[in-house]
């Protein structure tokens, strides 16, 4: 089992609270030392009290996700024998009110693009399986009540 540990903290800027007139900038710090400016989304919080430059916690959401997926997918290639020169996943979610009429990350798509070096190259079926093994193994997805899709991009 691993532990791993983030701290949130954010600082009141403003004489006032209670009209949630407040910043909602805050730091993310982590384990390794990297530290993340933070924010609400502009979407849910808005402007001037939310920061659109900053990471939100819904993108964090997504990007924690495609990330697990890119890792396992790097893995699960190496494993079986596969160059893999870049991946490029520009994932979506969507905010949307579930069946318990409260707003969650209802859906998130990965949409990786993948290319391979080196020969033989994989069959779009070999790389449909990697995706598929890396979703089955990814500790993100496996955590969440989210549906994940996985909609591979393919250059022809």
């Amino acid at each position: 089992m691993a532990q791993h540990t983030a701290t949130v903290a954010w600082q009141r800027d403003t004489p006032s609270f209670t009209d949630h007139r407040y910043s909602r900038r805050h730091t993310w710090q982590f384990d390794g030392g990297a530290t993340v400016m933070a924010s609400s989304s502009p979407h849910v919080v808005p402007l001037p009290h939310s920061d659109p430059a900053a990471v939100d916690p819904e993108e964090a959401f997504i990007a924690s996700l495609s990330s697990c997926h890119m890792l396992w997918f790097l893995d699960l290639a190496a494993r079986a024998g596969w160059v893999v020169d870049s991946y490029r996943d520009e994932a979506i979610g969507t905010l949307a009110r579930n069946a318990d009429k409260r707003m969650a990350m209802t859906q998130v798509t990965l949409r990786p693009a993948v290319q391979f070096g080196g020969s033989p190259q994989p069959s779009q079926n070999e790389v449909l399986q990697l995706h598929h093994a890396a979703h089955e193994a990814c500790y993100i997805a496996n955590s969440v009540k989210t549906e994940v899709l996985c909609v591979p991009v393919f250059h022809l």
